[in-house]
C-alpha cells in the first residue's frame, strides 16, 4: 500500500502542474486580440467590433433625412475595439488631472463634455503613454457601424424616437418632450445622463443616440461615391465630424446616420467623446 502511494505521488504531481499550466494557458488565451470585451487599468470597458460590410448613410424616405447622408456600401477590414461608453468625468481625469478640468460639475459616471477635438487628442496622447494599447478616435465609418449594431433603421430599435431607449430634449428652454420620462428614471434634469443609464445597442455599446454629440477622427466633407473600403474621410478641411445628438435638443439628431460638424476648437456641453483601442 505504502509502495503504491510513493509510486502515485510524482505522479499526482505531473498531472497537478500539467492542470495549471492549461488553466494559465487558457486565461492567458482569454487576453488575447480575440477577446469580446476587454477594460484598462482606468476601467474603460472595450467591445470587439468585428470587421464587416454595411449600407452607411441613409434611404431617401427616411425622416429628417440630410443631403449629405447618402446611402453607399462600406466594408470595414479591420477588426477593432470600441469604447462601451462614452469618456467618463472620472476616466477623464484620471488621464488629465484635475485641475486640467476641474470646472466641470457633475457625477464622476456623466460624460465629459465641454472637450475640442484637440482636447480629445491631448487625452488619447496621454492615454497612449501608459502602454496599455493604442487608442484613437474612430473613423465616422466606425461610429456609425458600431451604431447601427447590424441594423438599417433610423435608430438600433426602429424608426422613431423613444425618451425611454436615449437621452434627448432634456432641455426646458429649448424641447422638453423627454424630461417626464428623465425625472421617471431619477435622472438629472437640463444634463446628460451618467453612461449606462439607457439600454445599449446589440453589439453592448451605450448611448451611441443621445447623451452627447461625439468627435470622429474624420473631416467633415461628402462621402465618397460607390463601394469604397476603411474610409478616413477627407484629407484636410476646417471642421470634423460629430455623431450622435445629444440631451440638449430633438431625437431625430441622434439618428443613426445623421452627420454633424464642428470647428476642432469648440468647447460645448453638449460634447464628449468615446475612444477606440486598435487590436493588437
Amino acid at each position: 500500500m505504502n509502495g503504491n502511494s510513493r509510486f502515485f505521488r510524482p505522479a499526482r504531481i505531473i498531472f497537478c502542474v500539467f492542470i495549471f499550466f492549461s488553466v494559465t494557458s487558457f486565461a492567458a488565451g482569454q487576453e488575447g486580440p480575440g477577446k469580446k470585451r476587454i477594460t484598462n487599468s482606468l476601467g474603460m470597458e472595450f467591445v470587439l467590433v468585428k470587421p464587416g460590410t454595411f449600407l452607411m448613410g441613409s434611404p431617401r424616405d427616411e425622416t429628417h433625412r440630410d443631403r449629405d447622408e447618402v446611402r453607399h456600401e462600406v466594408t470595414l477590414t479591420r477588426p477593432y475595439y470600441m469604447q462601451a461608453t462614452e469618456v467618463t468625468i472620472e476616466q477623464w481625469q484620471s488621464v488629465m488631472g484635475k485641475k486640467f478640468f476641474g470646472r466641470r460639475k457633475g457625477s464622476p459616471d456623466q460624460p465629459v463634455t465641454k472637450v475640442s477635438w484637440y482636447d480629445c487628442m491631448d487625452f488619447i496622447e496621454k492615454l497612449n503613454k501608459k502602454g496599455e494599447g493604442t487608442y484613437r478616435l474612430p473613423t465616422e465609418a466606425e461610429w456609425e457601424y458600431g451604431c447601427r449594431a447590424g441594423t438599417q433603421s433610423a435608430y438600433f430599435w426602429g424608426e422613431t424616437m423613444n425618451c425611454g431607449h436615449a437621452m434627448c430634449c432634456n432641455n426646458p428652454l429649448k424641447c422638453e418632450k423627454c424630461i417626464p420620462q428623465v425625472r421617471s428614471m431619477g435622472l438629472p434634469v437640463g444634463e446628460p445622463a451618467p453612461v449606462k443609464s439607457y439600454q445599449p445597442n446589440a453589439w453592448g455599446l451605450y448611448d451611441m443616440h443621445g447623451n452627447v454629440w461625439e468627435w470622429c477622427q474624420d473631416w467633415y466633407g461628402a462621402y465618397e461615391t460607390g463601394k469604397t473600403t476603411d474610409p478616413r474621410g477627407p484629407e484636410n478641411g476646417d471642421k470634423r465630424v460629430r455623431r450622435g445628438g445629444s440631451w440638449y435638443k430633438y431625437g431625430w439628431y441622434g439618428r443613426s446616420a445623421n452627420r454633424n460638424l464642428g470647428h476642432p476648437a469648440i468647447k460645448l456641453d453638449t460634447t464628449g467623446f468615446r475612444v477606440v483601442r486598435e487590436v493588437d
